[in-house]
């Protein structure tokens, strides 16, 4: 039995996810998190020289576009990022026996019906974003041999551009927010996923790993963005912070149109994730009291 990895890539490792997962996995394995300038995921040559040069044994793949309306017009782009690079790490890592961990999203699914979305499912984007991740998906289940693949939603997290930070700033310039009331989801913060990867890397390196294959990973239980948005600001106002807001309205999908579809059913079913590493994932109200109050702890 190997304790660590040689050598674990994080790529997009100043994101959300990825910056947690830095955190989470070094104990694992020598952890290479390149800038941009170091290695650009958009370039397919700056890619294959990267792994040719350093030969990681895990790769951890947080990557991805995901400014969801702007994928609308940088369908190129978002494709290289959300399909083409998936699918480099993929063939990589098949060639060299390496172990893969990618990420994707709730928005492969419709967002139709109240039922909870197992990983079985069909899947229907609404967009270019949920098209390129489900593009991703498939390129890694088609040329990997061992991996995993977490679909999460609605996440955030104490840095970085987010719902829960946009709302804190909204709330102290503003009187009056209207949120999406009828789109429902269970948020998820970065800390979280980077501690469940954590988990299944070291049952890989103890020699009990879960199969491969795709997986949800949220927190439990579900909300709307209204509901969100309101448990957000309960712990603003329990921390005095600043706010001018008084007033926060739900207003419908139809009230508030986007360049992209979002699907309103977000809801994913995480038994199978539970059951294969035996653990039971926290509720987003916990969670995220925990993301604030690390906000709170480390903001100017």
């Amino acid at each position: 039995m190997s304790h660590t990895f040689k050598t674990i890539l994080i790529t997009g490792a100043t994101g959300q996810v990825g910056y947690e997962l830095c955190r989470s996995l070094s104990v694992l394995g020598a952890i290479l998190s390149p800038n941009r300038e170091e290695l650009d995921l958009a370039d397919a040559h700056s890619v294959d020289a990267y792994l040719a040069k350093h030969q990681p044994d895990l790769i951890v793949n947080p990557a991805a576009w995901t400014a969801v309306d702007a994928a609308e017009v940088n369908q190129e782009a978002t494709a290289r990022l959300n399909t083409a690079l998936p699918a480099q790490l993929a063939q990589y890592a098949r060639k060299t026996n390496a172990y893969l961990i990618h990420y994707s999203s709730d928005y492969v699914y419709p967002g139709t019906g109240q039922n909870y979305w197992l990983e079985s499912d069909a899947v229907a984007p609404l967009s270019v974003y949920g098209r390129t991740k489900l593009g991703g998906d498939k390129a890694v289940v088609n040329h990997c041999l061992h991996y995993l693949i977490f679909r999460t939603s609605w996440v955030y997290s104490d840095r970085g551009n987010n719902f829960m930070k946009t709302m804190l700033n909204l709330g102290a310039q503003r009187e009056s927010l209207n949120i999406v009331n009828d789109q429902f989801g269970a948020p998820t913060n970065a800390r979280l996923i980077a501690e469940v990867t954590a988990l299944a890397v070291y049952r890989q390196l103890a020699s009990k790993p879960i199969d491969s294959g795709i997986y949800h990973l949220v927190c439990g239980g579900i909300t709307s963005w209204y509901g969100f948005a309101e448990k957000i600001f309960e712990l603003a106002k329990r921390e005095n912070l600043p706010l001018l807001l008084n007033e926060l309205g739900g207003i419908s999908t139809a009230e508030f149109p986007t360049p992209a579809a979002r699907p309103q059913n977000s809801k994913l079913n995480v038994s199978k994730l539970e059951g294969a590493l035996g653990i039971t994932l926290p509720s987003w109200q916990q969670q995220l009291e925990f993301t604030f109050n690390s906000y709170m702890n480390n903001k100017d």
